[in-house]
């Protein structure tokens, strides 16, 4: 009688046997340890080259309107302010850092490799005075107060402006909106006033006040076009100079001319008082 044997499996076919838990542990870790050792050794390897010479700030190349600075104020005002190289300065601070320089309105700060600094300026462009006489800052195109050397003023002819805090751009778009009439009769807006309950009050070159009154821009703008429309043939009449006015009436206004005083309640009903 015969049986057959079965032969015992080759070592190569044998499953592998499953590693103890506190082996998977120790490989796990392994591998952890590994990855933070590559971390900390690119990161060492990064703060060495940001360190080198190769990128400090060599340079600053500076654009734009440049027409109340140059290198020289320029240098003395930010280059104290920079801190770090080329890789490490902080863009927002050297922006923050050139606009406090006199005149610069915006700066928009740019790196370019491998050692400087690009920027591009835009100037405040100053077109009226603002606050009280003696002690006026200067107000910008777009209505915006800033402080700066008025003796670097290219006009030497410019408005002076003033109101309560943050008026300055209504102010600014009524005086636009005024001058041009006061131009017809041959008369400058030298100064506009917002008082702070909103009340308007004028003076030209001839050093005549006007009282315009409460009320939107466009009801400002009807009482000086009803004004100056009979201006002319009122002090014509008279021979005499404007020296102030009050548009404050409904349906007319009342003037001072020099020597002689004229209300008036309306285009066709004039009194006259001497």
């Amino acid at each position: 009688m015969s049986r057959t044997l079965p032969l015992p499996k080759r070592a190569s076919q044998r499953l592998p046997l499953p590693l103890p838990p506190d082996v998977k542990l120790m490989n796990t870790l392994a591998a952890v340890l590994g990855g933070v050792f590559a971390v900390m050794v690119l990161a060492l390897a990064v703060a060495w080259l940001m360190r080198q010479s190769l990128f400090s700030l060599n340079a600053i190349h500076v654009q734009g309107d440049l027409t109340h600075n140059n290198a020289v104020t320029l240098r003395a005002n930010v280059a104290p302010k920079l801190a770090g190289n080329f890789l490490t300065v902080d863009l927002e601070s050297a922006r923050a850092a050139f606009e406090t320089v006199p005149w610069v309105r915006r700066a928009v700060v740019q790196r370019e490799f491998p050692n400087r600094l690009k920027v591009v300026l835009q100037e405040h462009q100053a077109i009226a005075y603002w606050g009280p006489e003696g002690d006026a800052r200067l107000v910008n195109s777009f209505g915006e107060v800033f402080e700066a050397n008025q003796g670097d003023v290219e006009s030497e002819d410019l408005p002076l402006l003033n109101g309560p805090t943050g008026k300055a751009p209504l102010v600014l778009q009524a005086y636009q909106r005024l001058s041009p009439m006061f131009e017809k009769i041959d008369a400058v807006l030298e100064q506009l006033h917002m008082s702070s309950q909103g009340s308007w009050r004028a003076k030209l070159d001839s050093g005549a006040v006007i009282e315009l009154g409460h009320g939107s821009l466009d009801e400002l703008q009807a009482r000086a076009r009803r004004f100056i429309a009979t201006l002319t043939q009122v002090a014509s009449r008279y021979g005499r100079g404007l020296e102030s006015a009050d548009l404050r009436y409904g349906n007319g206004y009342a003037i001072k001319l020099s020597g002689v005083t004229t209300g008036s309640v309306g285009d066709q009903d004039r009194k006259t008082k001497r």
